[in-house]
């Protein structure tokens, strides 16, 4: 089993930065990807930047250019580093690991609150 623990999550101004980091409890042979997902209320899971073992990254069009994603593989962790925040930021932040033919894993969420 391996257990994903996210950190950074807190309250700040809109225009501040905020940088979450993510650590899994063991090395994962088959992980393929390591991402941020977010959720806001009443809303679903969404994604926000995913990081493949190759450096190759993706972003949701509506942080592009404000949040940057990067991983250390080995120290078995991720981070989103998150610039310009917005009060539609504000959500759950959850990281995730997605491995190939193997279950996904998914951290407990840290809570990013933005206000205006």
């Amino acid at each position: 089993q391996v257990q994903l623990v996210e950190s950074g999550g807190g309250l700040v101004q809109a225009g501040g930065s905020l940088r979450l980091s993510c650590v899994a409890s063991r090395s994962i042979f088959n992980m393929n990807a390591m991402g941020w997902y977010r959720q806001a209320p009443g809303k679903q899971r969404a994604l926000v930047a995913t990081i493949t073992r190759r450096g190759s990254t993706n972003y949701a069009d509506s942080v592009k250019g404000r949040f940057t994603i990067s991983g250390d593989s080995a120290k078995n962790m991720v981070y989103l580093q998150m610039n310009s925040l917005k009060p539609e930021d504000t959500a759950v932040y959850y990281c995730k690991v997605i491995t190939l033919g193997g279950p996904d894993y998914w951290g407990q969420g840290t809570q990013v609150t933005v206000s205006s």
